[in-house]
């Protein structure tokens, strides 16, 4: 089974699933992508009509799922031509222009909180394909099998009690290093507290960095504005910032695109890889 939705605009499957906010979609040979998330496994393709809006397609789902999973997921309700108009028209510079058109079609995905948690825990000083690596092997030693697409066998993320009940010895196979200890404490508190809202600084391993792209990615907090390595790289590049700067970055971001941060960030991210010739596979 499959649902269709046309008139789709500022929307482009690729930016949005290679902008650093994701690690559970894989590009299929068609330029499809196959994912598992929420705990179920689908397989979306967009083509785009720069006339009317492109179509998205997105297999292994009905119409019921989509309005209750994916619509949300994607972010489709939010007008995303109104948000970059604004974003262009506060960068005085032109460099945000400049992002913008290099990735007109990120959208910022409403995940779920306990994965951007997990994730984001994983994703300090690593990659992006080792980070797709320790997830996937994490979800097969801990996870449950979220079903079967195209003859592969997919797993949801551990649960919180799953890891809680883990040690460093079990997750080794994963090659998670040091971040071994903080997953299996994090679950910990999980477990015993349940989420903590208004400190997520209070688990370990999550720094101020990796307490911004759970805003952004797990709360869709749009004012976050994570500050990594390629961050530093375009503010110091294009914005003329010392690498050290971060506070001076924050203020700026804060003062310049207020409470579209994380969306500039996203073009940000997404615009300073390109042109150090970085694709998904770095």
């Amino acid at each position: 089974m499959e649902f269709k939705i046309a008139n789709i605009r500022d929307f482009n499957l690729d930016h949005i699933f290679d902008c650093g906010q994701c690690f559970r979609w894989e590009k299929q040979a068609d330029g499809s992508y196959t994912g598992v998330a929420m705990g179920k496994i689908v397989n979306m393709q967009f083509a785009e009509d720069p006339l009317s809006g492109g179509t998205l397609r997105i297999d292994n789902c009905d119409e019921v799922d989509f309005q209750r999973i994916w619509r949300p997921y994607l972010d489709l309700e939010l007008d995303y031509g109104k948000l970059k108009e604004t974003l262009r028209h506060s960068d005085k510079t032109g460099t945000m222009a400049q992002a913008i058109v290099y990735g007109e079609g990120i959208r910022i995905l409403k995940q779920d909180l306990w994965e951007t948690l997990i994730s984001f825990i994983i994703s300090q000083n690593n990659n992006i394909p080792r980070i797709k690596g320790c997830i996937e092997k994490l979800s097969k030693l801990l996870g449950e099998p979220a079903g079967e697409y195209d003859g592969k066998i997919y797993y949801s993320l551990p649960t919180p009690e799953a890891l809680a009940a883990a040690d460093i010895e079990t997750l080794e196979p994963v090659k998670l290093g040091y971040r071994a200890k903080y997953l299996i404490d994090t679950a910990k508190k999980v477990v015993e507290e349940g989420f903590i809202r208004e400190n997520l600084g209070e688990y370990m391993g999550v720094g101020p960095k990796v307490e911004s792209c759970i805003e952004l990615f797990g709360r869709h907090n749009l004012a976050a504005f994570p500050i990594d390595v390629w961050v530093k790289r375009v503010m110091s590049r294009l914005y003329g910032f010392e690498e050290k700067d971060v506070k001076g970055m924050a203020d700026f971001a804060k003062e310049t695109f207020g409470d579209l941060g994380g969306v500039a960030q996203q073009y940000l991210f997404y615009y300073i890889r390109g042109l150090d010739g970085i694709t998904k596979s770095s």
